[in-house]
């Protein structure tokens, strides 16, 4: 018997699995000889960043490079002055995943779980810390499905509508900020730039036919020393930045998700018409990474069968694993830090810095629970000659829920979270610290579906049938279709014969009229 199959090519992407690493920091590093001796440390700043990726058999194979920033307290002859000095880390490792093959897709993070510097002498510092890092691994599926046939006219299908969850692609893209900002003429002009913060808000990313758009603010905070003097001053300023990228296949009611990375940051003091150090441009390159996906609906074949041939039915069990929601939410996190030297009072918050990680992440019924840490470090100034410059610092702990509904314990979650805003100031002596961060979490669930791969006439494809009626009382559990199947007839036949008004709902001990019982 001819036969002709047609199928639907049904791909899919799903997160094959999630491993973590830590990766101890041990690390001295000599003053440059231009600068005067380390006489107290007033705050490390840390940025890890993944400068390489590379998937293998087994494991994964990740690069990457860590930029610090120490700001101290230096001996000089006079006045105790704030320096700076900068060095850089570069770091490898293998993280081993059991399963991963080199033609997967792979995306990864890196962030500070610990990180302190101690002096070993005037001359030398010490860098201790652990950055944790995480890869996740994405698996193609393809699945050929059978979605119809030719050259059978009475074949019968029983079609279950499904939902897969379809990557459309990922997406990178480039954003650059560049902010020119000037020193007013009630502040002296620039000595040395201690240290350059850059972080990124008000995220927005739209999905449209063809194209997504990507907004977003850069909050740049310049922290310089004032020429000839030891004072610390802050500028600031707040930069929008956007791109359009072009991506074919990408439609508006589609989800996603997208990553911002700062990749570089770059500063340049410059002078004014007047010939002073009052000009700072600060350039700096912020990536993108957008997965872009949305729940395909496919037309599943669950049975078929033929009222006159015999068919034999070749089905296939898929796990998949499908992505519940996702969602966000936003949580204030609050605390006064008290002052390490109670005898010093602090005038004025001269810069803000923090950093988050996620410390715990559950799922309980219809929510995703997310504790984490934000650190908070704070330069000030105070009202003391010798100690004119104070840092205070805190872990503050935090926790906040994010909505998902159908969320169920035993569902898989992935979580991130991201530093929204963060804002310093002098508070009954205390330094009060208000941030604002953001949550983002996602669930999927395991399931198992079948699909009809293939259809194979038997060798014996003729069913004979008798001229005779048959009289079926409906038992437990039969639907139309298992009966209709069982005696090699239509359901269209038994709801015209039977006069069925639903046929989603026959009753058990119904009696039904069964044309033509077949014999094979």
């Amino acid at each position: 018997m001819a036969m002709k199959l047609i199928k639907e090519n049904i791909e899919y992407e799903q997160l094959l699995g999630e491993e973590t690493m830590d990766i101890v920091i041990k690390e001295e590093y000599v003053v440059p000889d231009i600068q005067p001796d380390v006489k107290s440390i007033l705050m490390l700043d840390s940025q890890p960043k993944i400068t390489n990726r590379e998937v293998m058999h087994d494991k994964v194979y990740l690069e990457g490079q860590i930029k610090y920033n120490v700001l101290y307290m230096a001996n000089t002859d006079e006045d105790s002055e704030a320096y700076n000095a900068i060095y850089t880390k570069s770091f490898s490792t293998y993280i081993e995943m059991r399963g991963v093959q080199a033609d997967m897709k792979c995306t990864a993070e890196c962030y500070i779980e610990h990180m302190e510097c101690n002096i070993i002498n005037e001359r030398k510092v010490a860098v201790e810390g652990i950055i944790k890092l995480k890869s996740s691994i994405y698996k193609k599926y393809e699945i050929e499905a059978v979605k119809d046939v030719e050259d059978i006219d009475d074949i019968q299908f029983l079609k279950n509508p499904s939902s897969v969850d379809k990557i459309v692609g990922v997406v990178n893209g480039e954003l650059v900020s560049k902010s020119h900002m000037q020193v007013s003429m009630d502040k002296p002009e620039i000595g040395k730039i201690l240290k350059c913060n850059v972080t990124i808000h008000k995220k927005e990313v739209k999905l449209l036919e063809g194209k997504i758009q990507i907004e977003a603010f850069t909050r740049v905070e310049v922290c310089y020393k004032a020429q000839n003097s030891r004072e610390l001053y802050k500028i600031e300023d707040d930069v929008f930045i956007s791109d359009e990228v072009e991506f074919e296949g990408i439609d508006y009611f589609m989800d996603n998700n997208t990553e911002f990375v700062i990749e570089d940051v770059e500063y340049d003091v410059k002078d004014n018409d007047l010939g002073e150090r009052r000009i700072v441009d600060v350039e700096s390159l912020i990536k993108t990474e957008t997965r872009v996906m949305y729940k395909a609906e496919v037309d599943m074949i669950e049975d078929a069968y033929s009222p006159t041939k015999l068919l034999e039915m070749d089905k296939t069990n898929y796990e998949l694993n499908v992505m519940l929601g996702q969602n966000t939410y936003e949580t204030i996190v609050k605390e006064n830090i008290e002052l390490n030297n109670k005898n010093i009072r602090a005038t004025e918050v001269v810069l803000c810095c923090g950093k988050t990680c996620v410390t715990d992440k559950k799922i309980v019924e219809d929510k995703v629970v997310i504790e984490g840490l934000a650190r908070v470090d704070v330069i000030y100034k105070t009202d003391d000659k010798e100690e004119y410059i104070g840092i205070a610092s805190q872990e503050i702990p935090f926790n906040c829920t994010v909505d998902i509904p159908g969320a169920k314990i035993d569902m898989s979650c992935m979580v991130k979270i991201y530093l929204e805003n963060l804002e310093a100031f002098v508070e009954a002596n205390t330094i009060a610290v208000k941030g604002i961060i953001k949550a983002y979490a996602s669930v999927n669930y395991s399931t198992n579906k079948e699909f009809l791969v293939d259809i194979v006439p038997s060798e014996d494809n003729v069913i004979n049938k008798k001229a005779s009626i048959t009289i079926y009382v409906v038992q437990d559990g039969d639907t139309l279709w298992k009966i209709a199947k069982k005696y090699c007839t239509t359901v269209d036949d038994l709801v015209k014969i039977n006069e069925i008004e639903n046929e989603d709902n026959i009753m058990v001990g119904e009696k039904l009229i069964i044309p033509g019982r077949a014999v094979i």
